[in-house]
């Protein structure tokens, strides 16, 4: 008989390179939010992926990007710390002709770990092979990888054989998790998350960067069998507010209508969402304000 394999694999990239949208390939769920603009995950996100070989725990961590405020330190800071303590490392980026400035800082980073490293090259499908097959050759000289795979998230080309090289690299180990349980993230997070996911595809520019989610109450009534929720939508400025909430109200209604579709679909109930939009300046650069948010 084979023997079971288990362990930790945190994902690092730059900002917007796919990292959420392969965990939830993986994992089959939708546990990370995803968003065409960068810098969308904020915490690190474990998702488990069990098989009766292996089980692998995912973590998923914000993009490692040079930082504007102290919210987007937090966020590159544990994206490095998370390199550390785990039994592999999937660094991902895209076909690129020539080595940008950020995926040179994250192989710098690199060069300090001694745990194995796969080059992941996402997003393989918007490109022609000769971009690809040049930018495989670029990363070879920089970096002694144990592994390189070209693959896209969005249509799962080649994740497969991403997943066969993964576990050859996982150490014999035991099931950290029940074979049921997908991520450790408590219900209230991940709805908060999926409200925030709505603002970033709704609204434009700097503003949904500039926003927070709180869930303040969470609560099921067993008679008319609903989930109430009830959420402060934080942003920085009264002009983003004005925004958010939209004429008469229909930005924060898509907002909700959305998000609430979502909601229902993970937490496997009807429920009924209630938004508030409340102004929190400089948040992002106030440290007992982002400790009270989760960012800790």
């Amino acid at each position: 008989m084979n023997s079971f394999r288990s362990g930790f694999i945190t994902i690092i990239g730059r900002p917007n390179v796919g990292k959420s949208t392969l965990i939830n390939y993986l994992i089959g769920e939708k546990l990370s939010i995803i968003s065409n603009k960068p810098q969308t995950t904020r915490n690190t996100i474990q998702a488990i992926l069990t098989r009766d070989e292996f089980q692998m725990v995912f973590i998923d961590t914000p993009g490692i990007h040079k930082p504007k405020h102290k919210l987007g330190e937090y966020m590159v800071r544990i994206a490095v710390n998370s390199l550390n303590d785990v039994d592999l490392v999937l660094f991902l980026t895209t076909p690129e002709e020539t080595l940008g400035v950020g995926d040179k800082h994250i192989i710098e980073q690199l060069k300090n770990v001694k745990t194995p490293v796969i080059l992941v090259i996402n997003k393989i499908d918007t490109v022609k092979r000769d971009v690809t097959a040049k930018t495989i050759d670029n990363y070879r000289h920089e970096y002694e990888f144990s592994d390189i795979v070209p693959i896209s998230a969005l249509t799962g080309e080649n994740v497969d054989n991403l997943l066969k090289v993964m576990v050859s690299k996982l150490p014999e180990g035991p099931k950290y998790f029940p074979e049921d349980m997908i991520t450790d993230q408590p219900e209230k997070f991940i709805v908060s998350e999926t409200i925030r996911e709505k603002m970033l595809h709704n609204l434009e520019h700097e503003v949904p960067h500039g926003t927070a989610v709180e869930v303040v109450a969470m609560k099921e009534d067993k008679e008319k069998n609903i989930i109430n929720i009830s959420a402060t939508i934080y942003c920085e400025k009264p002009s983003h507010k004005a925004i958010i909430i939209g004429k008469n109200g229909q930005m924060l209604k898509e907002i909700g209508q959305s998000a609430r579709i979502d909601i229902e679909k993970i937490l496997g109930s009807k429920v009924f969402l209630e938004l508030w939009v409340k102004v929190k300046k400089d948040w992002r650069d106030n440290p007992s304000t982002l400790k009270s948010l989760g960012y800790k």
